[in-house]
């Protein structure tokens, strides 16, 4: 299906939460989402670019009261840091807000008043741990204890680091609260939940593009996964909307004590982000008004006016971690209270450094800022990242050695050189004004170099972001060897070649704007350096169709330098330095922990003097390979991952398995093999059935790592 001639768009990126300055896991889908935004620009379409820092919930509450300072001026030193981060990379939104706002707050009760009212609220009573010094229920990881199964001292609530065993915060022997380490007590609370389940039908005609003219609103396996969590047995299961106090938060409007979870009134920042630009000077500016929101997001206005064109659009960025609340529990909610749903839905997969997953002990969970202080162009984390994304929520590895040698090739030796090469002649003898015609042949090469990157426009619409880079650097090679045939070095030698020398450089310099504009979306620093060096502004693709002929150009600079290794190398060693291990107060329980905890003196000392055994008591341990067919986050439980495994011969197994902090994005692990136990006891959790133990190797929290097994190896092989 074609792309309408002309589009108007809501665009948003995922929030950072405001505990912590950017690192290289946000900036991946803020880099994609800034591209595909300048992309939309460039090919004439209105886009609206907003977001906003998510602000609220106890983790933000307790870190406040450490520093000791007010919640609302610890988010607000973290918001400054993120919009100087966001603007050094290229980051340019509309509005970049805060969802602890006054609009955010009326649009969330807006919210929960329609859902109410249309009884897709339901009231129920929990048991949770209640800490009778600080007077407030705890989360799972905010209790801790003797494990019930091996007598580990010093376990979280969910999950034993020493023996594996997952269990409920009220099995733990002599627990005691993380907070005060008063001995917390069981009590019941009241909780509101939103039945998703209420929507499921308008959930599978979202999924299936009826809502909007049968074009797709994600990629085909991001669809694929939610339609799996839709159709699971039972459906989707009522979603937890409410918090007890003390919170940081929106308070539940006609329920005192209670607030708004984080999860309800983040996403609704979107909308709140908009709503204050569209009623600000800028967004005046802009063309729009205090009622441009109503109509932007009035559930009509969802609905195509034609097979190919809508009125406005919303498309939301955003990493697979998140797409089960993005694509299941946002568009309900928008729905139930009346709103459009979202257009489109772009999906990021996570990023691994070096191949491995980030890591402060080896330097390479780097902080956006300690890049830029190492002296390193964003621009170039920008265009790498570009080589490797695709509208498919594929996993990038930012390899540091192919980071250098791919800026310094694609970037300097294949684009800058062209310039390089040429313009120096230009100004020499033409005192630098480009020829005022091509040669046929030289024309007719543009001509194709024109008509072969005008597919960029449709590879950035599809967020195909490789394959732009691809034909680029065709482009780029092709120009390059005709210089290189060409030789204008030599042609400057022979009076008589003049004319053939100003062609010559002035059909390269052209091939280098073609370039230009069609990088210009995915590194605009150096992209807006060549167009003040060609002397024009660039801000459209259709710019391209034309040649530049009869100008004057500037005296060429550097626009970009090959990466200097010690550079790199100074970024990883600040990395170090700068990640010191976090107590607990200053890194929060229901945040992954700053650095791998280590093991409790019990554990380490159990590890130097373990009890020799016999071949029988091995023999006694039915191991085997699974293979994960799905891995899950548990609600509830900050360290769980609910794995279901086909377990061959044996049928398919669910386990759960604390080994949240060292696996954080578990779709990864879908599709590999793990070794787990077969004939341990099932174990009844709060969340299900727990049917195994699935082996790894480390010392617990994020030093964790399973155990694998060879291609060959089928899913129910006995392990000997």
């Amino acid at each position: 299906m074609n792309a309408p001639a002309s589009r108007e768009i809501l665009v948003t990126h995922a929030l950072p939460y405001a505990n912590g300055p950017l690192h290289f896991g946000h900036l991946l889908g803020y880099i994609q989402t800034d591209v595909w935004v300048r992309a939309q620009r460039m090919a004439g379409h209105r886009v609206h670019f907003v977001a906003a820092d998510d602000v609220h919930g106890t983790p933000i509450m307790l870190a406040a009261e450490k520093a000791g300072v007010t919640p609302e001026a610890f988010i607000g030193a973290i918001y400054d840091g993120h919009v100087r981060d966001f603007a050094a990379f290229g980051i340019q939104h509309d509005c970049y807000y805060t969802t602890h706002s006054p609009e955010n707050r009326e649009l969330a009760e807006q919210v929960y008043k329609r859902l109410r009212d249309g009884g897709h609220i339901a009231a129920r009573s929990i048991r949770q741990l209640f800490d009778p010094q600080r007077q407030m229920f705890l989360p799972d990881r905010y209790v801790k204890g003797i494990c019930p199964k091996c007598g580990a001292p010093d376990q979280y609530g969910d999950n034993c680091e020493v023996c594996g065993a997952a269990y409920a915060p009220t099995d733990l022997k002599e627990p005691r609260s993380v907070l005060s380490g008063a001995t917390p007590e069981l009590r019941d609370s009241e909780h509101y939940f939103f039945k998703v389940g209420d929507f499921a039908q308008l959930l599978r005609d979202w999924l299936g593009g009826k809502l909007s003219g049968g074009e797709p609103v994600m990629h085909a396996s991001v669809a694929a996964k939610l339609r799996e969590w839709l159709e699971s047995d039972g459906g989707v299961r009522d979603w937890d909307i409410s918090r007890d106090a003390p919170y940081f938060g929106f308070p539940i409007p006609d329920a005192p004590g209670k607030f708004f979870y984080v999860w309800l009134d983040a996403p609704i920042g979107y909308l709140a982000s908009f709503k204050h630009y569209c009623e600000s000077a800028d967004g005046a500016k802009a063309g729009l008004g205090p009622k441009t929101f109503d109509q932007f997001m009035a559930a009509s206005a969802r609905a195509p006016v034609a097979t190919t064109e809508r009125a406005t659009e919303m498309h939301h960025f955003l990493g697979k971690d998140i797409v089960n609340f993005h694509g299941l529990f946002w568009p309900a909610m928008l729905d139930g209270a009346g709103l459009r749903v979202p257009d489109a839905l772009h999906v990021n997969g996570y990023l691994t450094v070096n191949g491995e997953k980030m890591s402060k002990s080896r330097g390479t969970f780097v902080m956006a800022r300690t890049y830029l202080d190492a002296g390193l162009d964003p621009d170039w984390l920008r265009y790498y990242f570009a080589t490797m994304l695709t509208a498919a929520p594929v996993d990038i590895d930012l390899d540091l050695k192919a980071f250098e040698e791919r800026v310094n090739s694609h970037l300097v030796g294949k684009w800058v050189n062209i310039a390089s090469r040429c313009a120096g002649f230009v100004h020499k003898h033409f005192d630098g004004r480009l020829a005022a015609n091509l040669p046929a042949r030289e024309r007719s090469l543009f001509d194709a170099a024109a008509q072969k990157l005008s597919a960029c426009a449709d590879l950035y619409r599809q967020g195909d972001y490789a394959g732009v880079v691809r034909l680029l650097v065709e482009v780029a090679d092709e120009a390059n060897a005709y210089v290189a045939t060409k030789a204008p070095w030599q042609l400057a030698k022979d009076e008589g070649k003049r004319d053939e020398l100003h062609a010559v450089c002035s059909f390269a310099l052209n091939q280098f704007r073609l370039l230009t504009i069609w990088l210009a979306p995915i590194v605009p620093g150096i992209a807006a350096r060549a167009a003040d060096f060609l002397r024009e502004t660039v801000t459209r693709f259709d710019l391209a169709a034309t040649p530049l002929l009869g100008t004057c150009i500037g005296e060429f600079s550097a626009l970009t330098t090959r990466i200097d290794p010690k550079r790199v190398e100074a970024m990883i060693e600040a990395s170090k330095e700068s990640l010191k291990p976090a107590d607990e107060a200053a890194n929060p329980p229901t945040a992954k922990p700053a650095t791998a905890r280590p093991a409790p003196a019990a554990a380490s000392a159990a590890a130097d003097t373990s009890a020799v055994i016999g071949i029988d008591d091995f023999a006694k341990l039915d191991l085997r390979i699974g293979k994960v067919l799905a891995c899950d986050l548990v609600e509830g439980s900050d360290k769980l991952l609910r794995f279901e495994l086909d377990a061959g011969a044996l049928g398919k197994r669910q386990i759960f398995s604390g080994i949240r902090a060292a696996y954080g994005e578990p779709e990864r692990l879908v599709g590999r093999n793990v070794v787990f136990i077969a004939n341990l006891a099932p174990r009844k959790m709060r969340f299900g059935v727990s049917e195994g133990m699935i082996l790894s190797a480390g010392t617990g929290g994020d030093d964790l790592f399973l155990l694998d097994a060879d291609a060959g190896a089928v899913p129910g092989a006995t392990v000997k």
